[in-house]
Parts: structure tokens; sequence; C-alpha cells
């Protein structure tokens, strides 16, 4: 009884216990004026988005669908219809409850073609979705789709409250453990603890997203200590900060990617000869280590992560003399001219540049590479210019290749076109059977492997460098920190 009666006193203390601390870092203003809370918007901030608004399904460790804000769900036999039973006694930030409609309005809003959300791709199967009990939710989709809740865990797809969209962009209304006290994307942006939140009131008092858009700048506000945390560190400070006792570095394997891509509507990248002669004369091995210390995954152009179980394992040497036949094959004996744009939004990036400019030069194709500004970067250059350096988060398999190459996909960056890669897809998401749905997968990746207009040389391990005052943070995977859980010491 006595050590029952201490065990009590000891979860009352922690339960009872403020938050208390602050924790900061830093995003890049990668969407510059475009900057915004609203989470299916184009430009969405997700180091602040995370914090605050919850999705439905979240990653679990394993990277299988997990309950949020949806406790369970269930499908009838052939996978077209999903039931969602949604967490009772969640409340907004602005103590409004947690409803079936509003999840009917999120979802809604993101499906609507005339609202034009990037995230839409990720879900464009649903046909409808409604509620059918203050706290159940019905989506009918187009066709069978056996990995259906996979493609919730999107980062972009959080639940926001029903009629909030003209001004969830500034306010940030969620169910997340941080609510919004001031919105600025250029400076400080403050989240302050919801102690309602539905898992336990957050450990942080506070958390100080600061807007800083050069990496390099972003490190030394690291190394001076006005940072807590930087993501995506250069790979060559690893060894330097992994021995310095001043310092936390985790090393996380990831689905994220960086490459370069190339538009298809354009000439000359309107050959699928010449896009296949740019990727065939990279050394992706060389590339890796230049760019991030050998810190990831090689990958033949697949944006499918390396531990997805859909995941085509490809091999892709450099063969700058079979780029060479094919350009002189689509009309290009000579070489070729290409104009890249890269910029020091990520470190990285000038690096694989520099690199695809001298393995590039083997096969006679002449690279000029353009330094763009960081600030307003997503808005400016990517999507706009003809040749440019990007960089996508985790996604699921069919979202990843959905979402950044499909025919009509918003976030299909490189124009992408191809019929036959379309059909895979949908016979993919359509297929009950796992193996044959996986075979589909794999035949959409070696399809992109011949005819894509994307350099996706590895899959990155992200380095992550925290202060010795943080605590608690332990990423389930990249994109489903439990920020409840983080907390700094005095």
């Amino acid at each position: 009884m006595r050590f029952a009666l201490i065990a009590l006193l000891l979860i009352a203390s922690a339960a009872s216990a403020e938050p208390r601390g602050t924790f900061r870092h830093a995003h890049n203003v990668g969407f510059g004026a475009q900057s915004s809370l609203d989470p299916a918007s184009s430009g969405r901030v997700l180091q602040i988005i995370e914090k605050i608004q919850s999705r439905l399904v979240r990653p679990a460790r394993d990277g299988t669908p997990a309950p949020d804000l949806a406790t369970h769900w269930f499908t009838n036999e052939n996978g077209t219809v999903w039931t969602f039973h949604i967490r009772d006694g969640v409340q907004f930030h602005d103590g409004r409850p947690l409803r079936a409609e509003d999840v009917v309005y999120s979802i809604a809003r993101v499906i609507d073609p005339d609202y034009g959300s990037p995230a839409r791709a990720s879900v464009r199967m649903i046909e409808t979705v409604e509620a059918t009990g203050p706290l159940t939710v019905r989506m009918v989709l187009r066709s069978t789709f056996a990995d259906f809740p996979l493609q919730l865990m999107d980062p972009r797809l959080r639940i926001i409250p029903e009629g909030s969209g003209d001004t969830v962009g500034h306010t940030g209304i969620g169910t997340g453990p941080f609510k919004v006290k001031k919105f600025d994307p250029d400076g400080i942006t403050t989240l302050i603890a919801y102690e309602d939140y539905w898992e336990g009131p957050p450990q942080l008092a506070r958390i100080d997203v600061i807007g800083v858009p050069d990496a390099q700048a972003r490190l030394q506000a690291f190394l001076s200590g006005q940072l807590d945390m930087e993501r995506g560190i250069a790979p060559v400070l690893r060894r330097a900060l992994d021995k310095s006792l001043r310092y936390q570095l985790l090393e996380i394997p990831t689905g994220n990617w960086m490459g370069l891509s190339f538009r298809n509507d354009v000439p000359p990248f309107d050959d699928p000869r010449v896009r296949l002669a740019l990727r065939l004369a990279v050394d992706r091995d060389e590339m890796l280590q230049l760019a991030l210390d050998g810190g990831g995954v090689i990958t033949c152009d697949t944006p499918v992560a390396p531990n997805d179980q859909y995941r085509a394992e490809m091999a892709c040497p450099p063969d700058p003399e079979g780029a060479r036949a094919l350009l002189t094959e689509a009309g290009y004996p000579d070489g070729l001219d290409v104009r890249i744009y890269v910029s020091s939004l990520d470190q990285s990036w000038p690096v694989i540049g520099a690199a695809f400019q001298e393995q590039a030069a083997r096969a006679g194709i002449r690279v000029e590479l353009v330094s763009a500004a960081a600030d307003g970067y997503w808005s400016n250059v990517w999507m706009k210019k003809d040749a440019f350096a990007t960089s996508w988060g985790e996604r699921p398999a069919d979202q990843a290749l959905n979402e950044v190459f499909h025919s009509e996909a918003k976030g299909n960056e490189s124009h992408f076109s191809n019929p036959a890669f379309d059909q895979l897809l949908a016979r993919a998401r359509s297929e009950l059977d796992f193996d044959r749905r996986r075979g589909l997968y794999l035949e959409a990746q070696q399809e992109l492997a011949r005819t894509s207009g994307t350099l996706i040389p590895f899959h990155v391990t992200q380095l992550v460098v925290l202060s010795n005052r943080v605590t608690h943070f332990d990423p389930v995977r990249n994109d489903a920190l439990r920020w409840h859980l983080v907390a700094v010491e005095d």
C-alpha cells in the first residue's frame, strides 16, 4: 500500500507540474510572403503546424498508421468505404469541442479542386466525406484503395475547426499541444503550451520558431546559443559536433530526398533521351559523399523511401558514355548547355549543383549554376525555372509517386506527363492483393527511372543537433515527434 501511495503521488505530481522553459528553433522562410498556418495551403509552415494541429492518423514507429484524432477505423470488403471514429473529449485551442463536422470540413476543403491545395494529390481518391454521427466520419473512395489510412498520415492533412478556412492562416487554431500567441514568419513566431491537449499538458511553456532564411546563418545562431535545435546540418560538421560535450547529435534515417528537377515541358528537357542522359551522367556515390559525407542511401530516381514496403531496388551506375550517345541521338552531338538554379536555402544544394556540374561535363553537358535567394525560393524559383534544386519530405510510396509525378498533381514540379505511369498508379491503388499491388508500384518506379526528369540521387539521413538543455526529444519518425514530451533544463 505504501509503495502504491508513493506511485500515485508521483503521478499526481507529474500531472500537476506546470509547463516551463522556452525551446527555440528556426525555419527557412521558404514561402516568403505566402507563409501561412493553413495546413492545406501552398505556403504552409510545417515547422509551426506540426506543433499546433493534429492529424486523424499519424505514423507509428514502424511507419504504419497509428491513431491520433481518430481512435480506430474500418473498411468494407472491397476497400471503397472507410469509417473513422473520432476521439471524444478533444478541444480546439479556442475551446470548441472536436466534432465529426470539423473533420468533414477539413478533408472536404483539401479535396475541393477549386481550393487548389497541394495536399489534394494524396487524397484525390475520396469521392465523398460525411459525418454519420457526432464522432464518426465516413469516406467513400472512387475505387478500391487498401492502403488508404497511409494517405491520412500526410503532415498537411491537419484538422481545423469547421468554417475556419479564412482565418486559420494566421490564427493556426487546432488541437495540438501548442497554440499560437503571435505569428510572424519573418521574425519570431511564439507558441505557448495548450494545457488541455488530449495527451496531457506539454512540458514546455513556450516555443519560439524564428525565421532565418540562410542555412549558414541558422547554424551560426545555433552555435552561438541562440537556438536549441538545428535540423539538416551540413554533414561535414558531424564529427566536430559529435565530439563536443555542448551538443547532442541525432542521426535519423528518413525518406527525405533532395535533387535536381528539369521541367519536361520545355526544350531540351521535353525529350526523354535528354532527361535520361542527364541522370546517366551522375556518379551518385561520389555526390552523396560530397553533399552529405555519405549520410544517406543511394536512390535511382525513385522518391519511395528505402524502408518502404513498396521500394524498388535498382542499380544506376554512372554511364557518361551512354549519356553522350543519347544526346547525339537526340540531336546534340556537340553536347548540351544547361542552367540550373540552386540556393543556400539548403546547405547541400550548392554542393549537389557543383558535383553535377563536374560530373555532367564528362558527358559533354555544360552546366551553369545560378545562385537564387533563399527567401521566397519556393515561390519564385521552384516550378518556375526550367531546372532547379528541390527537396521533399518523407511520404508513403503511393503518395510520393502520385504527388510528385502524376500528370494531374499540383506538386508535379517537373511537369512529368506519362499516361502509362498514371495508369500503373491507378491500378496499384485498386489492387487488394498485396503482392500484385507491390508489383505495380515497382513497375511504376522503373518507368520513372527510364523517363522522368528528376534526379533523385539519394535519400537523406537527417542530422539534428540539439543543445544539451533539451531532454525527451525522441522522434518516432521524421515527421512525428511528440512535441508535448520535449523539455528543456534551466
